[in-house]
C-alpha cells in the first residue's frame, strides 16, 4: 500500500467518524431558546469531539507527508488509532442519552487515551519504517506534547468518576494544547 492509499483511507475513516457524530445530533423539539438550550451539552460534546478528531486528522496529515515509506506494522497503528477514533461517536451519544454523569465522562477520557496510545505507537511505527535519523524522527524528537497530553487524558479518566465537570476541562485543555498544528512536522516536509 502507497502512503496516499493510506492518506485517502484515513480520510474517508474520519469523514465517516464525522458524519455519525453530527447524524446523532437532535433537531431541538421547539422554535425559542428554551429549546436550543436543551440540546446545549449534546452541541458542546459534539464541537469538543469534532475539534478532537480534526486534531488527529491535521496532525496525521502533516505526519505522513514528512514521511517517505510506510510498512506493514505503519498499517496495523493507523488501523488501531483510527478504531479509537470511530469510537467517539458512540461516547458521545452515551454521555447525550445519559447526561454529564461519571461513566460515560471516563469512558470518553479512555477512548482519548486510547487513541492517544495510537497516535504514539504510528509515531514510533513511522519512524521505525523512515531510520531515526529521518527529518521526521528529528521533528518529533522526545514528544513533550504528546506525553503530556497522554497524561492529562489518563488523569481526566479516573477524575471523571468524581467530577465529570473537571474531566470535560482537562479534555478542553488537551484539544487547546493541539489546536495549533504541530510546526515541528509541519516545518519538515
Amino acid at each position: 500500500m502507497t502512503k496516499g492509499r493510506l492518506e485517502a483511507f484515513t480520510d474517508g475513516v474520519i469523514a465517516i467518524v464525522i458524519t455519525i457524530m453530527v447524524l446523532d445530533l437532535k433537531v431541538p423539539r421547539g422554535a425559542d431558546f428554551d429549546a436550543l438550550q436543551s440540546g446545549l451539552p449534546i452541541c458542546l460534546a459534539y464541537v469538543l469531539s469534532y475539534v478532537n478528531v480534526g486534531i488527529f486528522w491535521n496532525n496525521h496529515h502533516h505526519m505522513l507527508h514528512a514521511a517517505k515509506r510506510i510498512s506493514g506494522r505503519v498499517l496495523w497503528a493507523n488501523l488501531f488509532l483510527l478504531f479509537w477514533l470511530s469510537l467517539i461517536p458512540f461516547v458521545i451519544r452515551w454521555i447525550d442519552e445519559e447526561g454529564l454523569v461519571p461513566l460515560p465522562t471516563a469512558a470518553y477520557g479512555v477512548v482519548l487515551v486510547m487513541a492517544a496510545l495510537g497516535w504514539g505507537q504510528l509515531q514510533r511505527a513511522l519512524i521505525a519504517c523512515n531510520e531515526s535519523d529521518s527529518g521526521l524522527a528529528t521533528a518529533l524528537g522526545n514528544d513533550l506534547k504528546g506525553k503530556i497530553s497522554l497524561v492529562g487524558y489518563i488523569v481526566a479518566v479516573p477524575i471523571a468518576l468524581f467530577n465529570p465537570w473537571i474531566a470535560i476541562a482537562l479534555y478542553v485543555a488537551n484539544a487547546l494544547l493541539w489546536l495549533v498544528p504541530d510546526r515541528r512536522i509541519e516545518t519538515r516536509r
